[in-house]
């Protein structure tokens, strides 16, 4: 990771920002007044920021911001990690030195970033880093871990279960393949013929997406598939559906399918991520690092990571 003194002076801070709405190519880095944690807040050092499909998605125009209560000049990117080293007023269970992982809305991607600890709200959150969690794998576990955990939810595999993921080499996908398979359930995951030894080494079953999906599974599972979750599109619930899995134990998390649940991170269950980041650190669960880059190359991060070809997660080193 860059060294402190790659920082600007006390009192400021590099961020990425936006002036206009658009792709990667709209990203800029620019030295601002650092923010000041107030009454109830916290103040995070910025060490590591894991970027997610939403971080470009809900940026690329001005409609999408909206709905998100985004306006310009924006930040960027949501999962951070770092040390707590302001704390104000008011706030209890954090000190100036404290590890900590968590969502900083469209703002992660900067030296620091301000968060109000007791706020209860999605993506303004701070958690405690747990002894044996890196920080640039704490600074992709929180927007896909808790998708995967809310998706998981909905269908609540167990050992007598045969669970189809669609696209389970992405970014959450990783999550959701483990979690499975740690709820004892048997996972067949979808994916590129590049990706299929990338899914066998998280506990999958590789399938190739596409045309005859259902026939390629179906010769996988010759008893049947009990729950699907489709992490992607609709092809994955569509094909569930052919093989007889119940609209119930069906679940979606990027596109809406008649009559089929869907899940968010901001479902996610009270304390699903810190039990996310206790298997981590216990060596239950891994998050594989597909690239990391340096702030100066948000761009070059940006590109790859809305490819969705990357196999595991994209962390930007502050």
């Amino acid at each position: 990771m860059q060294e402190q003194s790659d920082r600007p002076p006390a009192g400021r801070s590099r961020a990425v920002r936006l002036h206009s709405f658009g792709g990667p190519e709209v990203l800029d880095i620019r030295e601002i007044p650092a923010p000041q944690a107030g009454p109830g807040q916290i103040r995070v050092r910025v060490t590591a920021a894991g970027l997610n499909p939403m971080d470009w998605l809900m940026t690329a125009d001005a409609d999408t911001a909206a709905r998100f209560g985004l306006s310009l000049p924006a930040g960027f990117g949501t999962d951070y990690a770092g040390v707590v080293d302001q704390v104000g007023d008011g706030v209890s269970g954090f000190a100036p030195g404290d590890r900590v992982f968590g969502g900083a809305l469209s703002r992660a991607v900067a030296d620091f970033v301000v968060i109000d600890p007791a706020g209860g709200i999605a993506a303004n959150e701070a958690h405690h880093t747990p002894d044996g969690v890196d920080d640039r794998t704490a600074a992709t576990l929180t927007i896909a871990g808790r998708t995967a955990s809310a998706a998981l939810a909905v269908v609540g595999p167990g050992p007598d279960d045969t669970v189809l993921l669609g696209g389970a080499a992405g970014g959450v996908g990783v999550f959701a393949v483990q979690l499975a398979r740690i709820a004892g359930a048997r996972v067949i995951g979808t994916g590129s013929a590049a990706s299929s030894d990338f899914l066998r080494d998280l506990g999958a079953k590789p399938v190739v997406y596409g045309d005859g999906l259902a026939d390629r599974v179906q010769a996988l599972a010759p008893g049947g598939v009990t729950a699907a979750i489709d992490l992607h599109g609709t092809d994955t619930a569509h094909a569930a559906r052919e093989l007889g899995v119940p609209d119930g134990r069906i679940c979606t998390i990027a596109a809406q399918v008649d009559g089929v649940p869907t899940a968010n991170g901001a479902n996610a269950a009270l304390g699903a991520l810190e039990e996310i980041a206790r298997l981590v650190a216990a060596g239950r669960l891994r998050v594989p690092i597909a690239a990391s880059f340096p702030l100066e190359q948000i761009r070059r991060a940006a590109e790859l990571q809305a490819g969705r070809h990357v196999h595991g997660k994209v962390v930007i080193d502050l």
